[in-house]
Formats: C-alpha cells, sequence, structure tokens
C-alpha cells in the first residue's frame, strides 16, 4: 500500500484510500450528534424522533451489512464500493433540503450505504495480508481514519451554530464526492476468488455460523463497539440536559474518546504483529473496565463533571482501538475466501447489537438520573466483550481444529 503507487488501480490501494473510504460512515453518524437538539427544534418533532437519526442510522448499517459482504465476494470489492459511495451522495443531497422529518429520516436510511467502505476495507486488508498483519494494517487505517471522524462532531457543531445543521450535509456532500473520485482513481479489485453467484455467497453464512472462534471475535467485536455506541446514543442527551454544553463544547470534549481511538489503534498497528491479536484484545478490554470503573466512582462520591466524564471516556477510546482492529482481523480470518462475507456478517451482528444497545441506554436516562446508568451499562458491555476474548482464547487453547 505504498502512497508512490497511489491512483494506480494496477497496485494495492493506498493507505490514504482504504482511510477515506472506510472514515465517511463514522463521519456521518458523528458529524450530526451536537446538531440533534437544533434538528429537533428545527421539524417541530420530539427528542426520542430525531434519536432515530443515530440509532436508525446503526440498525440500518447492521442490516445492510450482511449483504454488501456477499455482494462484494461476488461482484468484487470495487463495484460495491463506488455504488454505496454514489448512493450516500444522493441521500446526503436528500437530507439537505428535507422539508419534513419524515423525507429526511429517509435520506439518513440511504446515508447508510456507505458502511461498504467499513465492511470492504477490512475485507481489502484481508485480502492482501495474513491475520496479524491484517490486524496491524487495520490499527493503522484506523489511525488514519479516526483524523477525519474525531474533529467531525466539533466541525458539526461549529457548522449548526454559525451555519445552521444544513451546512452538516454541505459538508458530507463535499467529502463524499471526493471520496468517490479517489476510489474511482485508486482502488482496483482486491478480489481474486470471486463467487459463482451471490446466493452460494450468502450460503456461505452457515459455514460460519457453526465456527466458535467466529461468535466469539463477532461478539467480543460487538460488546466492545457497544459501549462506543451506547455513548453515541446517551452522550448527546448527558452533554446537554445534565451538564448543560452548547453543540461546540460538546464536540470539543468528544475529542477525549476520539483521540483515544487513535491512540490505541495505533498502538494495535505496532504492536499486533508482535504481541498476537488475542493479548491485544485483553488488554483493550481491560483498559476500557479500568476507565470505566474510574467514571462511576467518581459519579458516586459526587464529583461528576463533563471534564471528568469525558475525559474517562479517553479510556474507553483506547480500549476500543486496541480491541477492534484484532477482533475484525480474527473475524474475517476464520475462512480467508469468505473474507466479504464474514466481514459483512460480523459488521451486521455487531452495528445491529451496537444500535439495540445505544436504544437502550438512551429510554432509561432521565435528568434526574444523571450520567449514571449510561456509564453502568458501558461497563457492562465492556466486561462482556472480556469475557468472550477469554472464551476464543480458551477455544483456541483446547482444541486442534484449524476452524471451531
Amino acid at each position: 500500500m505504498s502512497s508512490k503507487n497511489f491512483l494506480n488501480r494496477g497496485r494495492p490501494p493506498s493507505i490514504f484510500t482504504l482511510v477515506v473510504v472506510a472514515s465517511i460512515s463514522v463521519l456521518s453518524m458523528n458529524m450530526l450528534l451536537p446538531a440533534l437538539p437544533s434538528m429537533t427544534e428545527y421539524f417541530k418533532t420530539d427528542y426520542s424522533v430525531m434519536q432515530l437519526t443515530v440509532t436508525g442510522y446503526l440498525a440500518m448499517t447492521g442490516l445492510l451489512q450482511i449483504f454488501f459482504g456477499p455482494l462484494s465476494d461476488r461482484f468484487g470489492r470495487r463495484p460495491v464500493i463506488l455504488a454505496g459511495l454514489c448512493i450516500f451522495v444522493l441521500a446526503s443531497i436528500i437530507c439537505m433540503i428535507a422539508p419534513n422529518i419524515e423525507i429526511f429520516l429517509l435520506g439518513r436510511i440511504l446515508q447508510t450505504s456507505s458502511a461498504t467502505g467499513i465492511v470492504l476495507s477490512r475485507a481489502i486488508v484481508r485480502d492482501l495480508y495474513s491475520t496479524e498483519k491484517a490486524a496491524s494494517m487495520l490499527g493503522y487505517v484506523t489511525v488514519g481514519m479516526m483524523v477525519v471522524p474525531m474533529f467531525s462532531p466539533l466541525v458539526g457543531g461549529l457548522l449548526d451554530q454559525y451555519f445552521g445543521w444544513q451546512a452538516i450535509f454541505a459538508a458530507m456532500i463535499a467529502f463524499g464526492g471526493m471520496c468517490l473520485v479517489v476510489v474511482y482513481l485508486d482502488l482496483g479489485e482486491t478480489n481474486v476468488h470471486k463467487s459463482n453467484s451471490f446466493m452460494e455467497q450468502i450460503g456461505s453464512y452457515p459455514e460460519l455460523l457453526k465456527s466458535r472462534r467466529f461468535w466469539g471475535y463477532t461478539l467480543t467485536a460487538s460488546f466492545t463497539s457497544g459501549a462506543y455506541f451506547s455513548l453515541l446514543g446517551g452522550g448527546p442527551f448527558v452533554a446537554t440536559e445534565h451538564f448543560h454544553l452548547n453543540p461546540t463544547e460538546f464536540g470539543s470534549f468528544f475529542l477525549f474518546i476520539a483521540t483515544g481511538y487513535l491512540l490505541g489503534n495505533f498502538a494495535s498497528g505496532r504492536f499486533s504483529t508482535r504481541m498476537g491479536i488475542n493479548k491485544m484484545m485483553v488488554l483493550g478490554g481491560m483498559v476500557s473496565c479500568i476507565g470505566l470503573s474510574g467514571s462511576i466512582i467518581i459519579i458516586l462520591i459526587g464529583h461528576a463533571s463533563a471534564a471528568s466524564f469525558f475525559g474517562f471516556m479517553f479510556f474507553v477510546g483506547i480500549g476500543n482501538g486496541l480491541t477492534l482492529p484484532n477482533a475484525n482481523a480474527g473475524m474475517v480470518s476464520i475462512r480467508p475466501k469468505l473474507a466479504g462475507s464474514a466481514s459483512g456478517l460480523g459488521g451486521a451482528v455487531m452495528v445491529g447489537g451496537g444500535s439495540i444497545m445505544a436504544a437502550y441506554v438512551t429510554s432509561i436516562l432521565t435528568i434526574e438520573s444523571g450520567p449514571l446508568p449510561l456509564v453502568a451499562f458501558m461497563l457492562g458491555t465492556s466486561i462482556i466483550a472480556l469475557l468472550n476474548t477469554c472464551y476464543v482464547i480458551f477455544v483456541e487453547a483446547s482444541s486442534t481444529n484449524k476452524i471451531n
């Protein structure tokens, strides 16, 4: 993935190309968060309805990933990504000019086509590298990827505050158009083992579903990301109703978890090949649990503040960055020829589960409860993720079979 081969479809794609294609879905999800209160007022709807722009987005992203992976195994990574980006740009235009909440939600659902980038960037890396090297490369890709989305809540808050929420979607249109051009010029086809039919790929799912290691890696990724998705769902409410932050302040504080995620992924890039993916996942789970435990202690002794709440989320970011690239690499390495299908199925479970967690934690938050239910729920999901990592290690240690 050398930069010397940039814009050459005959060579492996550059890191930059994988970064932009993987970041657009996260950008679309994060940039909108600070503007939810103003959009609720604009469309004259309830906050719970506007929250569907997050939970509904996550749910549809999870559902579509079931199909994106097999489609790419059948037709190739390149055409599926290009089609997804075209739909994303069109959907962003619909959101920007939507006259009512119904049309806006339709556009928001169509924006989930951008998930092709996240799903297939994992498959592309696995097309090119072995398991440990894939985990390392996914870590580096995510480091670069986070440079864009880590600032997106802050940028979204500024755009909303000074130009209105529609400016956020104008920025998404511009970024989506740039991604489309870069992918068209630089991303050649990496899937050299295309299947004969789409249904053949769908039919491969039972083979993956029987693998205990696949489920171990997938559930580790699902519950790890569940902590982050819960913050996406409940964070805006806690920030505005409990800590009384404005959109720009919320975007600034969100940098804590984004910076932690950046550092965690950088560490995965440096050390996954050396330490192995399972040890990296254990380390990530422990860091998340320690950070969230500290947050709960501060809340219980009555010293919670916006700085302490988001400050401890820094450790959640590190934990996610240490765990997710390695869990994803393990997930797509069970059957290398089914990398796209594994990425799609695993991603569907991960994001679908995350959307359910986000919806649930949002429903239990009240002004009186403060941030404690959110942090306690995040700690619970992090503990479950760590237990699933231990299960993967147990399966590998107790079996002589290659596929478990």
